[in-house]
């Protein structure tokens, strides 16, 4: 019991004391009320008069203390509850620091449990992982793959020459130094498979935004393991531990490489069919130039050999149609020229500069390439069912090297790729102007460039939106 709940039991105890104080002296002047009413009857005169003024005296008296011992009852009653209410407040204190008590040391679990937890597959914010800088710079996957094998080799080494682990040899067992020895070597083992795991789970879930947790992670194993072992006097050291983080570095940059020669060789396909849709393009259009070539040809040669036979006066039509025909066979021959030209030179073809409001917003254009020979075909291709509008044409640049157009127009706006990462993204944001300058000082040629797009189907959709109070 508290010092407190002590004081009020004490008063109590005290009020108590008093209660049978005042009800003796009340049943006291009761008695000699009642005495002093007997001796009135006998009196009369004065002598009456002053007894009953002593007895009115004794009566106020009387109710004064009966006042008083009410007072006392209640104060009794009041402090008696709060007792009772002070008793169960001190065991609820009581129960409540118990349970605080039992939370800090839940809380102290739950702190040395994170310390202990690999977090690495949860989203992060950008500010909790920094942009990681090569190590190895490895020319393709498979050098990587080979300074992996050789990473692991070292580690083998180290651990079939003991090296990986600092130890206390001096161990026995039943008194035996051979059988210390032995326990000494299966607690090794053990300590390097528990390390060994460990890093090979956690290495595995590497990605872009953990591998700094990744790499503390290893650091945190390994000392959770020591620690555990610290009676067996077993130690991970410090030269083994650096080459599981090479091992971290190279495993995440392999990765990354891989996935580098995926996009390029999916680069290269596409490229590829790229080419072979130029080479049917050119094999069909000069099927049907031929076709055309042969069939004015024809028509020459009949026209000619009508002339031989005609009159005077069907002379001129013949002339003029033969003319004509002429005139025809100098745009098949020009034609049939370029066709050669495209099909000799490769780099020829078409640096085009497009939009696409709807999807992507204002100041945001593709600059791209194409050998085809109408590079509106490889514009609709693009505006296909991946975006919801279609691409507007702002300017089509026919270049003998249209792929060194491209890659100069690229370095030109390089510090304003939508995506900094990945250079085979070709969305840039700039502003028209800035297109057009680019365009004078790499192209000779003068080129009108489209400045408002069209985006037919994206502002017809705002109309629409519009009308429906969308």
């Amino acid at each position: 019991m508290g010092l407190f709940n002590k004081k009020e039991l004490t008063r109590i105890q005290e009020l108590e004391q008093e209660n049978q104080d005042k009800r003796a002296k009340i049943e006291k002047l009761e008695e000699e009320n009642k005495s002093i009413k007997n001796m009135l009857d006998s009196f009369d005169g004065r002598e009456a008069f002053e007894i009953k003024q002593e007895t009115k005296k004794m009566i106020e008296a009387l109710a004064k203390s009966r006042e008083e011992l009410n007072i006392i009852n209640q104060e009794i009653k009041d402090r008696s509850n709060k007792l009772g209410v002070i008793e169960d407040l001190e065991k609820l204190d009581d129960k409540l620091s118990q349970q605080k008590n039992e939370l800090s040391a839940i809380n102290a679990q739950i702190e040395d449990a994170k310390s202990n937890l690999f977090d690495i597959n949860s989203d992060v914010e950008l500010q909790d992982f920094g942009i990681y800088t090569p190590k190895y710079n490895c020319m393709d996957s498979n050098e990587y793959s080979e300074k992996i094998k050789i990473c692991r080799k070292k580690q083998k080494f180290m651990i079939s020459n003991k090296s990986a682990l600092s130890f206390f040899d001096g161990w026995t067992l039943d008194g035996s130094k051979t059988k210390g020895r032995a326990m000494n070597n299966d607690n090794m083992k053990m300590v390097l498979r528990a390390f060994n795991n460990e890093c090979d789970s956690i290495i595995d879930k590497v990605k872009f935004n953990n591998i700094d947790k990744i790499s503390k992670q290893i650091d945190k194993a390994a000392d959770a393991i020591d620690k555990l072992n610290k009676r067996n006097r077993i130690a991970i050291t410090s030269k083994y531990k650096q080459l599981k983080h090479e091992e971290l570095d190279l495993v995440y940059e392999y990765r990354r490489k891989k996935q580098e020669e995926k996009e390029k060789l999916r680069e290269q396909r596409a490229e590829e069919r790229e080419l072979a849709k130029l080479q049917k393009e050119i094999e069909e259009q000069r099927k049907r130039v031929e076709k055309e070539q042969m069939q004015y040809t024809k028509a020459k040669e009949q026209y000619l050999v009508q002339l031989s036979k005609c009159s005077r006066e069907e002379k001129d039509g013949l002339i003029a149609k033969i003319k004509d025909i002429d005139v025809h066979l100098n745009e098949v021959d020009k034609n049939l020229k370029d066709i050669d030209y495209r099909e000799a030179n490769k780099r020829a073809g078409y640096v085009y500069i497009i939009s696409n409001i709807g999807s992507f917003g204002k100041d945001i254009y593709k600059i791209g390439m194409t050998r085809r020979l109408d590079p509106q075909d490889r514009v609709d291709e693009l505006g296909d069912a991946s975006v919801p509008f279609t691409f507007d044409v702002h300017a089509m640049i026919f270049s003998d090297d249209a792929p060194t157009l491209e890659t100069n127009l690229h370095k030109e706006f390089d510090n304003k790729k939508v995506n900094m990462v990945n250079s085979r993204k070709e969305f840039f944001h700039v502003t028209l102007e800035e297109i057009k300058e680019a365009v004078k000082k790499y192209n000779e040629n003068i080129i009108e460039i489209k400045d408002t797009p069209d985006a037919e189907q994206y502002r017809e959709t705002l109309l629409i939106r519009k009308q429906l109070d969308i």
